[in-house]
């Protein structure tokens, strides 16, 4: 890490810049916000923002497992529970009992509830509460290794399976006809979001991890014209307010990832009046 404080240094000799905690959070975000820009387009397509709430909810249980069974490590604790809550409710929906909104609420709330019961038992929620809100200052640099290796895992399946992934989203019997199956696929996407929001949950937080991975790319749908800008527009937008966020939260003294999540929002509305605007004009 020496190395990229010495090119930070160089790049950008600025105030906030100054201490190691900043730098490694400016790296993560560099890491992370690529990721929410990709996969949020597909969440934002697919309708899937409540599914991805509810893997950040099934968070506390994951760590609560990792407690009762005396697990150091809880990122294993909570990507393994993730896994199987995420294969869960694909299974479940696939199995077309019930809507999906209404399967994935039942996980969602039984999942954080859960969580909740369990770790209270113990007498040490207020000990994990932290990962509630989440906090991206406390990243160190063998966790920043991980966020690589996953960015890197991520664009892999990305480059494999968009075209897939796309179809399916657009036209689910189109798709079979090309002997697609839609349901692997689903599987695929869910694990890999398993995988984003459980890796990042202890920076970015249960609470609005969910809005990092939506917001961008609902922005982008304001403003974009075709596939390639849609997906460019919601990559620049995630790692512009994971920057200006983070910015802004030093100067601010707030808490990184509710200001990164303000200056989305705020790129939202701007796009949503852009995109506005454009379509009176058009009509006009």
């Amino acid at each position: 890490m020496e190395f990229i404080y010495r090119v930070i240094d160089t790049l950008l000799p600025f105030e906030w810049m100054e201490f190691n905690f900043m730098k490694n959070a400016f790296v993560a975000v560099l890491l992370i916000t690529p990721l929410f820009g990709l996969v949020g387009t597909m969440i934002v397509n697919n309708r899937m923002s409540f599914f991805s709430d509810a893997l950040g909810h099934s968070a506390l249980t994951g760590i609560a497992i990792g407690v009762l069974l005396g697990v150091d490590n809880y990122l294993l604790s909570m990507l393994g529970f993730a896994l199987l809550f995420a294969v869960g409710i694909s299974a479940v929906i696939g199995s077309g009992v019930s809507s999906a909104d209404t399967i994935i609420g039942v996980f969602s709330s039984t999942g954080l509830a859960l969580g909740v019961v369990l770790l209270s038992a113990s007498g040490g929620f207020s000990k994990y509460s932290s990962y509630l809100i989440g906090d991206i200052l406390t990243v160190q640099p063998e966790e920043i290794a991980l966020l690589g290796c996953v960015l890197i895992v991520v664009l892999l399946v990305w480059g494999l399976f968009f075209n897939r992934f796309l179809l399916t989203s657009i036209n689910g019997d189109l798709a079979a006809s090309k002997n697609i199956r839609e349901g692997a696929l689903q599987k695929i996407f869910v694990i890999l979001v398993a995988v984003l929001v459980t890796v990042s949950i202890k920076w970015v937080g249960v609470l609005i991890i969910n809005s990092l991975l939506v917001l961008p790319a609902a922005s982008a749908r304001n403003v974009a014209r075709s596939m390639r800008s849609y997906h460019a527009w919601s990559v620049g937008v995630s790692m512009f307010s994971g920057v200006t966020g983070l910015i802004l939260s030093y100067y601010l003294g707030t808490a990184a990832g509710g200001t990164i999540v303000l200056v989305a929002a705020v790129v939202f509305a701007v796009t949503f009046a852009v995109g506005a605007l454009s379509g009176r004009r058009r009509a006009a």
